[in-house]
């Protein structure tokens, strides 16, 4: 699964929360989670690892933190053969979080099975903010952080982007990206 969203949405916390879920039924989960890199010092904080505190101390899960070290879309010059090493070593779930959302950002919807968008609700104008190039590759949009005070705004941006799919080409035959 690749998973993909604007800085803030709980792509981490998402991804450590489905994560276990996963491993506590029994199924080995591997992470690989991409940052951004300086483009002065080439260096990465490489820090979603350190928000997945529970998921990084069990046994049935891998996280590894890559730095993009200037690629574009999203992943690592290595992603692909990095997914093909974890299924190779027995990984049952293989959980691709990008650098993060922009309009170019979706390298990795043809390295996986199901590319999920991950979005908050009232985050301001989200049709404007996501451009149709990641949203057109998305298999699943995720309104994230729905709930307390941000119900009403994340039905609205349901609802949003429900509408916007449709106006958009399929990419599959057999399969319509839900919200």
């Amino acid at each position: 699964l690749g998973l993909s969203g604007p800085p803030g949405a709980g792509k981490s916390t998402f991804i450590e929360c489905f994560g276990k879920m996963l491993t506590e039924r029994k199924y080995k989960v591997s992470v690989l989670a991409v940052d951004p890199s300086s483009s002065t010092s080439g260096g990465s904080l490489l820090g979603d690892k350190t928000r997945m505190t529970e998921l990084s101390r069990d046994m049935n899960a891998y996280i590894r933190p890559s730095p993009t070290r200037g690629t574009l879309g999203g992943v690592t010059r290595t992603t692909n053969e990095a997914i093909l090493l974890c299924e190779g070593g027995g990984y049952d779930v293989v959980l691709v979080e990008t650098v993060g959302v922009g309009q170019s950002e979706f390298a990795v919807a043809d390295m996986v099975d199901m590319f999920i968008l991950l979005l908050p609700p009232a985050g301001g104008d989200e049709l404007q903010g996501i451009k149709r190039g990641i949203i057109e590759m998305a298999d699943l949009v995720a309104i994230n952080k729905a709930d307390g005070d941000l119900i009403v705004p994340a039905r609205r941006i349901q609802a949003e982007y429900v509408s916007a799919l449709k106006l958009l080409r399929k990419r599959s035959k057999v399969w319509r990206p839900k919200v």
